[in-house]
């Protein structure tokens, strides 16, 4: 039902585009013909080299594309590879909605990347992406074993993982000595608690709290609404996999229930109205030590040591995503990642899978941009690539490396859940609900009962 529902909403946005008149490559718009007379995309027949186009909206600068693609092109004589950038800045949702246009257009497309589970599932239900499924068991791998990040959508694969961006806890490591406690390298949310309220220190304006959590705010960072579901392997979305309501998950309401206490009681996270009131930053308030400890995603791997906008002062260290009882399953997290695909229109599919493999695997080593979700990368690649991205920090010398490689290390993806068309209204429903309950206006169990009310009418509303 819920792949009809995208594919009507979203090809009727794609038929605007075309009666709109938006039509050809990305580079046709931006440079008119290619040198030799060719619309952008075609290529010259009585050829036997093979052009493969990549819609991206990573730039050079986070993907190094340059020195990846040249990698490639020299390690298989007769491919080339032709990036159509979707924006200069590096921007998600302006590059997606260009690629839309694009495959409602005449584009040649090849090598197709989303940049999250939900862009990667409505484009699917779209029939823009090629199953994998055939080249993946020629090629005698599962995707589950060889990277952190399993791509299935129901029983097929779609596309591989690229970058592996796993959530993880900074901390700074002076406070930590200053309290006598070590680094965590395995431990639960009743730790994490126990760590911020002997962290939190002082009164008043000059309080330094133990923790910050950046949300829920307006429907978004609604990964702080789901702290003890999202280090289960499976569900742990508000909304399970076959659309109904997961919100009578125990997870959920203990969820609510470490927030509470330890804002209310413990007084150890900085109050939710302090961040909305006064539109707090969490790079500010880590960075300005007014928080100990950040829970966040490793796209902070290229600030931890610090930048000229936001100089770091103290010494940082990392520990894993808190598990829920000591005996649960480590690693798991929030991840986030590229997920690269063989255009469903290609006329070159096997090159262009050839290439979706090399790239999220020899290829991410080559880029040295980004931590790969292949589990096959070594300890020492990883590193490697941390040595990378650190040294264009300020003072990489600051941060606990060693405690940053292991993190990532043991990070893992659960599994992915195909988001609902309504999934920003279920978001909503469930801000309000957590604001009723933490400004004071119901207790925890008139907020469970009464999100999980509003979710259910959502979700039969959306039956039809």
């Amino acid at each position: 039902m819920r792949k009809k529902v995208w594919a009507g909403a979203i090809s009727g946005m794609l038929l605007l585009g075309l009666l709109a008149g938006c039509g050809g490559g990305a580079k046709t718009a931006e440079n008119g013909a290619e040198p030799n007379g060719q619309a952008a995309g075609e290529e010259a027949e009585g050829t036997d080299k093979v052009n493969l186009r990549l819609y991206t909206y990573g730039t050079e600068e986070a993907y190094n594309w340059n020195k990846t693609l040249q990698a490639y092109e020299e390690k298989n004589p007769g491919v080339t590879i032709e990036l159509v950038q979707l924006s200069e800045k590096g921007d998600t949702q302006e590059a997606m909605k260009k690629l839309d246009l694009e495959a409602a257009s005449s584009a040649r497309m090849d090598i197709l990347m989303f940049s999250d589970a939900a862009g990667y599932a409505q484009r699917v239900a779209l029939g823009m992406a090629e199953p994998l499924d055939g080249y993946i068991a020629k090629d005698g791998f599962k995707v589950e074993e060889d990277y952190k990040v399993d791509t299935h959508l129901g029983d097929k694969v779609y596309a591989l993982p690229g970058k592996f961006n796993p959530w993880y806890v900074i901390l700074n490591k002076d406070h930590l000595e200053e309290a006598g406690l070590a680094v965590p390298t395995d431990w639960t949310w009743d730790d994490f608690a126990d760590y911020a309220k002997k962290l939190t220190k002082g009164e008043g304006a000059q309080k330094r709290y133990g923790t910050y959590f950046h949300g829920p705010q307006g429907g978004g960072w609604m990964e702080f609404l789901k702290l003890k579901m999202e280090n289960q392997p499976q569900n742990s979305e508000f909304l399970k996999a076959d659309g109904t309501s997961n919100l009578d998950d125990p997870n959920f309401r203990a969820t609510l229930e470490l927030r509470v206490k330890m804002e209310k009681e413990d007084q150890s996270s900085v109050p939710y109205t302090d961040m909305i009131s006064q539109k707090l930053a969490y790079r500010t308030q880590f960075f300005n030590q007014s928080a100990s400890m950040l829970l966040i995603g490793s796209w902070m791997n290229t600030e931890l040591g610090g930048t000229e906008k936001v100089p770091l002062n103290f010494n940082v260290t990392v520990a894993p995503f808190p598990k829920n009882n000591p005996g649960d399953e480590k690693g798991l997290t929030p991840v986030t990642t590229d997920y690269v695909a063989v255009a469903a229109k290609s006329k070159h599919k096997e090159e262009a899978y050839q290439f979706v493999r090399w790239y999220t695997t020899e290829g991410q080593i080559v880029q040295g941009k980004n931590i790969p979700a292949w589990s096959k990368v070594t300890n020492d690649q990883v590193a490697g690539i941390i040595d990378t991205i650190l040294s264009g920090t300020k003072n990489p010398e600051k941060v606990d490396k060693k405690a940053l490689v292991d993190t990532l290390i043991a990070s893992k993806a659960s599994a992915i859940i195909p988001p609902a068309t309504y999934q920003s209204e279920v978001y909503k429903a469930i801000n309000e609900e957590y604001e009723k309950l933490i400004l004071g206006k119901q207790d925890i169990d008139a907020t469970v009962k009464s999100a999980q009310e509003r979710v259910q009418k959502i979700i039969d509303a959306n039956k039809k």
